[in-house]
């Protein structure tokens, strides 16, 4: 599954960073989670879109923190380009 990927990868977590990474053309994959309020992920969504940068949906934000390895929920994060 995708979520494995995260583990590993250099990515940066939350939606600010992950905004930030899209913007700076720096992200390969962002991770949303589908239990995040809509208006914290909303504009990272459409930059994603706009960007033709693959989202990848997670059921809720305590399965992203702790798939990025942090005790805190997570409402999105990104895999970073290498």
């Amino acid at each position: 599954m995708m979520l494995s990927m995260l583990k590993d990868a250099k990515k940066v977590v939350g939606t600010k960073q992950a905004k930030r990474a899209v913007i700076n053309d720096k992200a390969k994959i962002v991770f949303v989670a589908k239990d995040a309020d809509r208006h914290v992920v909303d504009d990272l969504i459409k930059m994603c879109e706009e960007k033709s940068i693959e989202i990848v949906y997670v059921d809720s934000m305590k399965e992203l923190g702790s798939a990025c390895g942090i005790e805190l929920k997570a409402a999105s994060a990104a895999i970073l380009k290498e």
